[in-house]
């Protein structure tokens, strides 16, 4: 089936979030609470739910989008293109751009979304957020009263498990594994809440997460040995 989809017809896609919150301390004593019972059966004994925070971000009720970063293909006769672009800023302008991004050029029954762990961490984080900041859900992102084989998206984490459902992949091992270069990264995801809240230094996860987006798609064509995009196709807007 990979083969016979059409690759104009896929936006791939990934985020970047940290706690709401730079300090456990800055959050009001109720969220301090809801934390603390939230993350109890994720904490050894000896960590504290104040020690634990730095991880909130991992959770779309205590953490926040801070960029969310998108790549399509673009065919014009034999000349391939990938190209790729970011959504930052204030919370509700990234839901919202993205939102209006679905809407006018993915929004056919056609188009899918694709992400690496996508489908339990990129999609629901995502549909979560726009629910709390009070915004309706685009048809890509609202799964309710659809059968699975009717869900637009795509998982190249799923598609690497072959039905191994307790198999757990990292995008960098993937790519690895499949002969992909590794981009030049000087950041990882542990340090996403650091380099935002500490460095104050957006630009630095802008370029991590789109580096991402890029690694996503070339799994994806490895997947249908397909050759590999070249550092000429791959343009940024």
């Amino acid at each position: 089936m990979l083969y016979k989809l059409n690759l104009e017809h896929i936006l791939f896609l990934d985020i970047e979030t940290v706690p709401q919150k730079q300090h456990f301390s800055d959050l009001d004593e109720t969220s301090q609470t809801l934390w603390e019972q939230k993350s109890q059966y994720q904490r050894k004994d000896e960590i504290t739910a104040e020690d634990f925070y730095e991880r909130a971000g991992i959770w779309a009720e205590f953490g926040k989008i801070i960029c969310i970063s998108v790549g399509y293909f673009s065919m014009k006769g034999e000349q391939r293109n990938f190209r790729v672009t970011s959504f930052h800023g204030e919370e509700i302008h990234i839901l919202r751009q993205f939102k209006q991004l679905l809407k006018d050029h993915f929004s056919q029954t056609k188009h899918l979304l694709c992400a690496h762990n996508g489908k339990e961490f990129d999609f629901p984080y995502i549909a979560r957020r726009m629910v709390i900041n009070g915004l309706n859900l685009p048809y890509k992102l609202d799964l309710f009263g659809k059968k699975p084989w009717e869900v637009p998206h795509l998982d190249t984490m799923e598609l690497w498990k072959f039905g191994d459902f307790k198999h757990y992949t990292s995008l960098k091992l993937l790519a690895h594994v499949l002969g992909i270069p590794s981009p030049k990264e000087d950041m990882d995801g542990s340090m996403v809440k650091d380099v935002f809240y500490e460095e104050n230094d957006l630009d630095r996860v802008i370029t991590y997460c789109e580096l991402d987006v890029v690694t996503t798609a070339q799994v994806f064509l490895r997947m249908r040995n397909e050759d590999l995009l070249s550092d000429e196709e791959i343009k940024k807007v």
